[in-house]
């Protein structure tokens, strides 16, 4: 095996190799945890390591920024890449290996399989990045047969993406459990995300007003404010905050991702996700919480 050894991580950038690694560490009784990411890791990406941790013996993280995920135009080329910094990270909280395929070791000379999970794909960010999810779904489930997981984490703060492979291991038989992780967010309550790194300074200390519109806004939908007007009070936030383009605030459905309706108050008991995706200068973020009562 050519794998090498960095911090005590076990770095592995075939699939020949980590298939060898993983078919061990089953055959000596262990569990595979899972945690794919793009890299330009944070105490987001690393936490849900540790919950990894809480359901297998063994875990591995995936760095793979997926080429198929990525329209002409996005940020592909300019997506942070910080390997040495990233192993060094999940060596601080005892990963025990990290995947660090090529894209011609993800997507062999002449592959033309794809997965699509429709309907779930098509709603929301799927609307603005129509290609999205589809490269999602096509590089976990690739990334799903290469590690051979028990579990697999996912975080909360890209919620549609979550209910997208859950959807997506239901329908194909995935032997895998796909658990949710709490979103991290700042002391201003953003969300943690790699594409922070963007925002300038001045952008980076009002991007909190989305988390604050969303907290709002929930607590007006408890108090019997009906839905539409507490949406679009938080729109007027985050316009007045700063964020120049809204592509939606909205109320759903936590496992279907369908709008609730607007001009009926949240009934106590309801279930209810409010996700929200909004421009601060040239970076696109999206937040989501829980707004069930």
């Amino acid at each position: 095996m050519n794998s090498t050894k960095e911090n005590l991580v076990e770095i592995i950038r075939t699939r020949s190799e980590l298939q060898a690694r993983v078919r061990a560490w089953k055959q000596a009784g262990e569990t595979v945890g899972f945690v794919p990411t793009m890299g330009a890791l944070h105490g987001g990406h690393l936490s849900l390591i540790e919950k990894a941790q809480e359901k297998a013996t063994r875990t591995i993280a995936s760095i793979f920024v997926n080429p198929t995920q990525f329209a002409p135009g996005e940020d592909f080329d300019t997506y942070p890449r910080h390997e040495t910094e990233d192993i060094a990270k999940l060596a601080s909280v005892n990963c025990d290996a990290v995947y660090l395929p090529s894209v011609a070791e993800m997507y062999p000379e002449g592959s033309v399989t794809n997965v699509r999970v429709e309907s779930l794909s098509d709603l929301l960010d799927g609307i603005y990045r129509p290609h999205f999810f589809y490269g999602v779904a096509t590089v976990v489930a690739r990334l799903f047969l290469h590690t051979q997981p028990d579990v697999a984490v996912f975080g909360e703060k890209d919620y549609q993406q979550l209910q997208v492979i859950r959807r997506m291991v239901r329908d194909l038989g995935f032997p895998i459990e796909i658990i949710g992780g709490e979103t991290q967010r700042d002391a201003d309550g953003l969300a943690q995300s790699s594409r922070n790194l963007y925002l300038s300074p001045e952008e980076r200390r009002t991007a909190g007003a989305i988390y604050a519109a969303m907290h709002r806004a929930r607590t007006r939908l408890a108090l019997g404010t009906l839905p539409g007007e507490a949406m679009a009070e938080a729109e007027a936030l985050l316009g007045k905050a700063g964020f120049r383009k809204i592509d939606y605030v909205t109320l759903v459905d936590p496992a279907t991702l369908q709008a609730l309706p607007v001009d009926q108050p949240l009934e106590p008991g309801t279930p209810a996700r409010m996700l929200v995706a909004a421009w601060m200068g040239k970076t696109r973020l999206i937040d989501n919480i829980n707004a069930g009562q």
